[in-house]
């Protein structure tokens, strides 16, 4: 059997054993309540369902598309960055449309690395994050994260003592999964870094709209010189509760936005023009509906989190994204995050995403997914409290 070096370079997938016992608990009748995987359970805006069906009507959107996007989107694109953070976007040269974030962070990543070059990605992090690297041949430097690290100290240690120099940066704030939050003098020192070490920066932005409690999140482009040195990347997913219709952009830097758009081009025809057209409206119609998606899931991580004091589970509540991430319990911390998820499905009947699985550094915590509604979150208390207790 012929071998396939890429592959070997992915590690197992470390969510897979804890799926594989949720859904065999599942199969002999278990109730399991799954707060793992972070997939919005929430229903679409109804104006953008219904413009996506009208235009699905029409004939002529039924051809192939354009890899880069309409030119409309691009255009709705630029208005929503100029209306949002007051931050000028060309449509033609500085946006591409792509297939949700994480389609078009993996085909840049494709794009600009080469075998034996350099990227930087946070620890724990979205697992794209340092994969996207792997998969397209160079090498991932980790940079640790967390309430325990100084992430500028810890880059320019990383910058130092790595050689060759690393071509490029990964970060996403609101950050996935330990819900750590940025103010916009973070991004100016990572603009300033960036230029001072000749590093391209990649901003995944996909928490922009989930924030809490008077916080708002700001835009990596909003900085002067941003564009100089990186592009951002969001996905309609979460905003708009669009997980299944693969919606998403990237903005910033021509020569990386071209860079992507060369490659696309070559890779796909671009998504169903019907969902195209429907990412119009969400994006230039009312906005009233995102404002209604964030208030369900302060509302449920509200519920979470003071539910998990309640019963002995000290967490600080987060003031973004639709995630909580909890240290294990001390007196369960010597098991790791894996054994601990697993001891969750089998005794507490509740799924949760093991930290091990975004990053090493991620090990002696759980990462719980707003993904039920608080009567199920409630059931999923009860549970934890028999095994707190």
């Amino acid at each position: 059997m012929q071998e396939f070096p890429r592959m070997k370079r992915l590690p197992p997938y470390v969510f897979a054993q804890v799926n594989a016992l949720k859904m065999d608990l599942r199969r002999t009748g278990e109730d399991i309540i799954d707060l793992g995987m972070g997939n919005p359970d929430l229903a679409t805006p109804r104006h953008i369902v219904e413009k996506l069906v009208e235009a699905a009507g029409k004939e002529h959107n039924h051809r192939y598309s354009a890899s880069k996007g309409i030119t409309k989107l691009r255009m709705a694109i630029s208005s929503w960055y100029k209306r949002r953070y007051n931050v000028d976007i060309n449509p033609d040269n500085e946006a591409i449309v792509s297939m949700g974030a994480k389609e078009g962070l993996s085909h840049l990543v494709l794009a600009m690395a080469n075998p034996g070059d350099v990227v930087f990605a946070p620890n724990p992090t979205y697992p794209i994050h340092p994969y996207s690297a792997i998969i397209a041949g160079a090498d991932v430097r980790s940079i640790p994260i967390g309430p325990d690290s100084d992430f500028f100290e810890e880059l320019l240690k990383a910058t130092r003592q790595t050689w060759p120099k690393p071509k490029i940066l990964i970060i996403s704030f609101p950050h996935n999964p330990t819900t750590q939050i940025v103010d916009i003098d973070f991004f100016q020192k990572i603009v300033d870094f960036a230029k001072e070490h000749n590093i391209w920066v990649i901003h995944d932005f996909a928490y922009a709209d989930l924030t809490f409690d008077n916080y708002n999140a700001p835009s990596f482009m909003q900085v002067p010189g941003a564009k100089d040195v990186g592009v951002e990347l969001f996905s309609m997913s979460k905003s708009y509760s669009m997980p299944g219709w693969r919606v998403g952009f990237c903005v910033g830097n021509k020569t990386m936005v071209d860079a992507l758009t060369r490659i696309k081009s070559y890779l796909d025809y671009g998504m169903f023009q019907p969902i195209q057209i429907a990412s119009i409206i969400a994006l230039n119609g009312p906005q009233e509906c995102v404002k209604e998606i964030v208030d369900i899931y302060k509302h449920r991580m509200n519920a979470l989190v003071d539910g998990l004091n309640r019963i002995g589970w000290s967490i600080e509540k987060p003031k973004a994204t639709m995630f909580v991430w909890a240290k294990i319990p001390e007196q369960f911390s010597h098991m790791g995050s894996v054994d601990f998820s697993k001891m969750l499905i089998r005794d507490a009947k509740v799924a949760v995403s093991p930290g091990l699985g975004f990053g090493e550094y991620g090990d002696g915590y759980v990462r719980f997914a707003l993904v039920e509604n608080e009567m199920r979150i409630n059931q999923a208390l009860r549970g934890i409290k028999k095994i707190l207790l």
